[in-house]
């Protein structure tokens, strides 16, 4: 007999209480949402918090994500990357 559940989807329950990002920020441009997930008031452990909170959004959205919203969350994923890349090496210049 095959098991006919549906397997638990886990991330729909997942919450955060801790920040939160302003409503509708994942749909404006990829400059925004990379500025906006980089400022300590949404993201007060560092930039490397609001790339997990972007990284999370896109992984959640899944096949409901358009073509060119994906793009514009790539484009601002790669944005939060590289100004993490540059505030690790200044820590690491600043620590020499």
């Amino acid at each position: 007999m095959p098991n006919s559940r549906k397997p638990k989807r886990w991330v729909a329950n997942v919450k955060t209480t801790s920040t939160r990002p302003p409503e509708d920020l994942f749909t404006k441009s990829a400059s925004t949402i990379a500025r906006t997930l980089a400022s300590r008031k949404v993201s007060p452990k560092g930039v490397v918090s609001g790339l997990r909170m972007l990284t999370f959004f896109i992984n959640r959205g899944g096949k409901g994500l358009g073509p060119d919203r994906r793009a514009e969350l790539e484009k601002a994923k790669t944005m939060l990357s590289n100004r993490a890349r540059r505030e690790k090496e200044q820590q690491e210049h600043k620590s020499s």
